[in-house]
């Protein structure tokens, strides 16, 4: 894990650290801020690796970026680029007469090793995800990946929730992935199905939409997991698929849905077990969406090795 602010630099020399230290020589890009912005200038940067890629995460001041040939020729990238524009919309150049907007929220895809050049829309702060994913013969497919300027992902129906639910788990600081390296493997080839390089109908390509929507219910399950009466049939239908598919879905993960469900109920019943010591372990199990508190024993002491009220005992202990 790489991690770094400008908050331990004075406010003087914040943006030249961030320009020559990371810009060029981490980044591999050059920045440009008007002198007069300068001494208010704020960033911080994160990156992990995850199965052979490099996933970051930037919140910084509103300024001018291009990857210019020379960058390109100091720092190669040689990988595929999926990018989420989590705030500040501007203006992307990739030359050619190629231009298009960015909004809050777009995903972009492309090759590192091609020129853009990004004016933001205003000077409020920006925050972005990347996933760069190093291209290989093999991972694309057969399929050229050098020749993809940055594009905006356009959603479709049938697979931007698929698609942003993997690259969500895949960004996540603390994720639980199923597993990291097929995972990346799934994310490069829904980015190149997005691309128009690969076809829905491959079975490398069905395999990794499997993935997303495993992901992808998996984000409803943990924002719908304190409701007693989630059912499968309840998920399928939010993901717009059938109760079989569904099923499908879950058998390339490492636990079934009921055993998911069950998981994410128990752990976020230890938090409140062990950040609220006053409140009554029964509020708690119907507070996590357990529907008696029987069951809540029976899977608390299978997870743990040990009750609710032991757990919490040798918490405080500790």
């Amino acid at each position: 894990m790489i991690r770094f602010s400008t908050d331990d630099i004075p406010p003087e020399d914040r943006f030249d650290q961030w320009r020559e230290v990371r810009g060029k020589s981490l980044f591999g890009v050059t920045i440009e801020l008007p002198p007069d912005r300068r001494h208010t200038f704020k960033g911080s940067f994160r990156a992990q690796a995850v199965g052979g890629a490099v996933a970051s995460e930037m919140q910084a001041s509103a300024y001018r970026v291009s990857r210019t040939t020379a960058d390109i020729a100091r720092i190669a990238g040689h990988s595929l680029c999926i990018s989420h524009q989590v705030k500040g919309p501007g203006m992307l150049d990739t030359g050619g007469g190629r231009m298009q907007a960015v909004r809050n929220g777009d995903i972009v895809i492309c090759h590192s090793d091609l020129p853009y050049a990004g004016v933001p829309d205003s000077s409020d702060d920006f925050h972005y995800q990347m996933l760069k994913i190093p291209v290989d013969h093999e991972l694309m497919l057969g399929q050229p990946a050098h020749d993809l300027f940055a594009t905006r992902y356009m959603d479709e129906t049938a697979f931007s929730r698929p698609f942003r639910a993997l690259f969500n788990a895949l960004n996540a600081e603390q994720g639980k992935l199923i597993d990291p390296i097929r995972d990346v493997t799934h994310m490069a080839r829904l980015a190149m199905m997005a691309r128009g390089r690969l076809s829905p109908g491959m079975p490398e390509v069905r395999a990794a939409l499997r993935s997303g929507l495993c992901y992808a219910a998996q984000e409803i399950m943990t924002q719908r997991k304190h409701q007693q009466k989630l059912t499968p049939a309840a998920v399928a239908l939010a993901l717009g698929i059938s109760l079989r598919q569904l099923h499908v879905v879950f058998e390339s993960a490492e636990l079934t849905f009921s055993r998911t469900l069950a998981l994410m109920r128990v752990e976020e019943a230890k938090r409140l077990l062990l950040e609220f010591p006053a409140l009554p372990v029964i509020q708690v199990a119907y507070a996590c969406g357990f529907d008696s508190l029987a069951t809540f024993y029976r899977v608390f002491n299978g997870t743990y090795g040990m009750s609710p009220g032991d757990a919490r005992d040798a918490h405080f202990r500790g």
